[in-house]
């Protein structure tokens, strides 16, 4: 089977509702489309429509208190110290320039080229994620066979390489050699509960111009890093204080129309930004804001917590990015992790108090003031095993006292049988005599009667001539 058959057969099983990957002519209309939008928006592009009443920045400046949205930093102008303080404490997006060509990634020369990548012996062979199916099951392509239909392919929104798993074989692990992470987020506090407890959260892409992530939240309320090797990339953001169906664009999606990343920037977005402005600011939309701009190679991407995004990759691109827990989204990270992944919360809980322990009050503090329960705590686990002893005490109990009932039914059903039975034979037995009999016998009984009559009269008679 070429690339080919097998890059159809991937697209079966990651979309089989989708018939006709073309219908829409992204591939000839993209590039005008590209075009109108750096032409409209430019690099950096803030849609504020109430910005007296929002306070937000727009076009890059920054209104009286609040800074420009996303912040542009040089990697080498500002420390990590000051980051955390100024950008990632106040939940600020921002793109940092320059990290990789400072930091020396080797990955500048390795991802770059597409033809060198797909060369590497290392990664060529290799199985990636390209989709997944109804099932939630992964959908892989080896690499050189995904790159040819990179090149090749005309789909309106391609498949796209989105691997999280590249840690799991010692070829692929080689990835990991090709970068690091950036000094601004060298603290993950996941990394506590080792690799292989903690949820996925570093992805290797390779995407296909077109291709792109549609309109999301980062899991766990973590935060996240982006950084482009290669080709650009196309980003929009919402605040977290946007509802989930305006940022997802709900009442804007026409008939026949999908969320997919070219689709939501070339008419969704559009369309949201319209809606936006005739509302006045009122009910859903008020203090409406979301901000685009475009990433070039070398651009690192930072994301806060609870910041919807999307991303469209505007050319063919390489990029890494990961998602993290530093002490500044701590809160919300525990109270997302505390339910989503309850058993890993506990074991992260016991790390935290041996190695930072004021952030594992903190998390208690959070628990006392929810009144919640962690269920892998030893009390909470002492507690429902007792509870399911004596569920099961209960039940041992209803069925001994059930067959017990069921013993003394059976007991009475068999002596009323018995009972029945011995009747039903009485009776029988009684039908059973002849009528001649029954007349025999009460001839016979008066014949005694009368016997003893005549007797009876024998005796008497001497007494009563005795006495005359």
């Amino acid at each position: 089977m070429g690339w080919r058959e097998k890059a159809k057969r991937a697209k079966r099983l990651h979309r089989p509702s989708l018939k006709d990957w073309e219908c829409d002519g992204y591939y000839r209309s993209f590039r005008d489309l590209r075009r109108s939008i750096e032409a409209r928006n430019g690099t950096y592009e803030s849609f504020v429509p109430f910005a007296t009443a929002a306070g937000h920045s727009t076009s890059g400046a920054s209104l009286p208190g609040g800074p420009a949205i996303p912040a542009i930093i040089d990697a080498g102008q500002v420390s990590p110290k000051e980051f955390h303080r100024s950008v990632e404490g106040p939940g600020i997006p921002a793109v940092i320039k320059g990290i990789p060509e400072r930091e020396g990634w080797p990955a500048c020369r390795r991802w770059a080229d597409l033809d060198a990548l797909e060369a590497d012996p290392d990664l060529r062979d290799r199985m990636f994620k390209v989709g997944e199916d109804d099932d939630g099951k992964s959908v892989k392509l080896k690499l050189k066979h995904f790159l040819r239909y990179l090149r090749a392919n005309r789909d309106d929104s391609p498949l796209y390489v989105f691997d999280s798993a590249f840690d799991e074989d010692r070829g692929a692990r080689r990835l990991l050699e090709d970068y690091s992470v950036p000094k601004y987020f060298d603290e993950d506090l996941f990394d506590l509960v080792g690799e292989n407890r903690r949820p996925p959260y570093r992805w290797f892409l390779v995407g296909p111009e077109r291709s792109g992530t549609t309109i999301h939240i980062d899991p766990l309320g973590t935060a996240a890093w982006n950084t482009l090797i290669a080709g650009r990339k196309r980003w929009v953001l919402f605040p977290p204080h946007v509802p989930k169906h305006i940022a997802k664009g709900k009442g804007c999606i026409r008939r026949g129309e999908d969320d997919e990343a070219v689709h939501y920037f070339d008419r969704i977005l559009p369309r949201i930004k319209r809606r936006a402005a005739e509302n006045d600011g009122t009910g859903d939309y008020e203090n409406f804001a979301c901000y685009e701009f475009t990433q070039n190679p070398g651009d690192t991407v930072y994301v806060p917590f609870g910041w919807w995004h999307a991303v469209l990759n505007m050319q063919d691109s390489t990029a890494i990015t990961q998602n993290f827990c530093s002490q500044r989204n701590f809160d919300i990270v525990w109270i997302k992790t505390r339910t989503g992944r309850k058993k890993m919360a506990y074991k992260w809980l016991c790390q935290l108090a041996v190695h930072y322990p004021h952030l594992a009050e903190r998390a208690r503090e959070l628990n006392r003031r929810d009144s919640f329960v962690m269920k892998y705590e030893p009390k909470e686990v002492k507690r429902r095993e007792r509870e399911q002893h004596q569920q099961k005490k209960a039940r041992r109990e209803a069925k001994a006292a059930g067959k017990q009932r069921e013993r003394k039914s059976s007991r009475d059903k068999k002596s009323s049988t018995s009972r029945r039975r011995r009747n039903e034979r009485i009776e029988s037995t009684a039908n059973a005599v002849p009528r001649s009999e029954i007349a025999t016998s009460t001839t016979a009984g008066s014949d005694r009667d009368c016997k003893r009559s005549r007797l009876g009269s024998r005796a008497i008679s001497p007494d009563t001539v005795m006495e005359e």
